[in-house]
């Protein structure tokens, strides 16, 4: 038996969200927001928190800086469940990320400082400790840099080892969309993009295409489309399942939420439509408080909403 159900490597820092703000920053004017939540962000983490939230057995390996947003977001991953034993601190004194996320109605900016989220390197990491699992997952490949130039390399030893593998792009900044991901997903058995990645992957004009070149490549594709829920592909089988309707706070790490769901879910043999509604359920759970976890973190509304579903 694996020690592991999941195994992670990633990125590890905090988010700071702000509401209330106006559309247009003019230059030179100090604006005021109406409120505000600090709390853990970044990718991986997020997907590392709300799996172990669901019951999944989850390992980590991250770097940090000497800091207290590092000693913030440590203290979280690990109050949530999830073994932080490989979890490095920096040596050169770079500081550990933040993203700082200015949140509309409907619309959010996002300003991140990589910080320690880029220095994590391949040679930093205990393959004994990520293959003994059964599953690995990876994610925020555009700003994990240290990692992207032996992406392909880290799956297949992976994948060697017997593990299947699921992938979660999520933006790439410079939204070029290369860095040898079509190389790396030779390897991964779940992809996990939202609409707007699969078409910038794929070049396709809509979701249905981009879904359909996808699944040509990669076993299963499960695609978020937001409130309207998620469609997904294994082989010719196609199945979507709408969104859940909650009272809604903000989206942050909505996206990755969905990723711990659905896994949550393929770890268990469940079948693709099983798969797509637990993705939904977490992810609608998730935008019912502020930021990526912490309607997990409410032990007591996470059993009331789960058990009402």
């Amino acid at each position: 038996m694996p020690r592991f159900d999941v195994t992670i490597a990633g990125e590890l820092n905090m988010d700071l969200i702000l509401y209330g703000l106006p559309d247009e920053l003019p230059p030179e004017r100090e604006l005021l927001a109406d409120r505000m939540t600090f709390t853990l962000g970044g990718s991986s983490s997020i997907a590392a928190h709300n799996l172990a939230a669901l019951g999944s057995r989850v390992g980590f390996i991250s770097c940090i800086g000497r800091d207290s947003l590092g000693d913030m977001a440590l203290t979280r991953l690990s109050e949530g469940g999830v073994d932080v034993e490989k979890v490095r601190r920096s040596k050169d004194g770079t500081g550990t990320g933040i993203t700082v996320i200015l949140q509309r109605e409907k619309w959010r900016n996002m300003l991140t400082y990589s910080g320690t989220i880029a220095t994590l390197r391949f040679e930093d990491l205990d393959f004994s400790y990520l293959c003994d699992s059964r599953h690995f997952h990876f994610c925020s490949y555009y700003l994990q840099l240290g990692l992207l130039p032996r992406a392909a390399e880290l799956l297949r030893r992976i994948k060697s080892a017997g593990l299947t593998i699921s992938m979660d792009t999520n933006d790439d900044p410079d939204n070029q969309w290369g860095h040898g991901l079509m190389q790396a997903l030779e390897y991964v058995d779940v992809f996990l993009p939202n609409a707007s990645e699969a078409q910038r992957i794929t070049g396709a004009n809509d979701v249905e295409t981009a879904l359909s070149k996808l699944a040509e490549r990669i076993p299963i594709v499960a695609v978020k489309l937001g409130p309207e829920g998620a469609i997904a592909q294994r082989g010719k089988e196609r199945v979507g399942a709408p969104g859940l309707k909650v009272d809604f706070v903000d989206a942050v790490g909505a996206g990755d939420t969905f990723d711990a769901g659905f896994l949550h879910e393929f770890l268990r043999g469940s079948d693709l439509i099983t798969c797509l509604k637990s993705g939904n359920a977490a992810g609608a759970f998730s935008t019912t408080r502020a930021g990526g976890t912490e309607a997990f973190r409410d032990l007591e509304w996470r059993r009331q909403f789960f058990g009402n579903l």
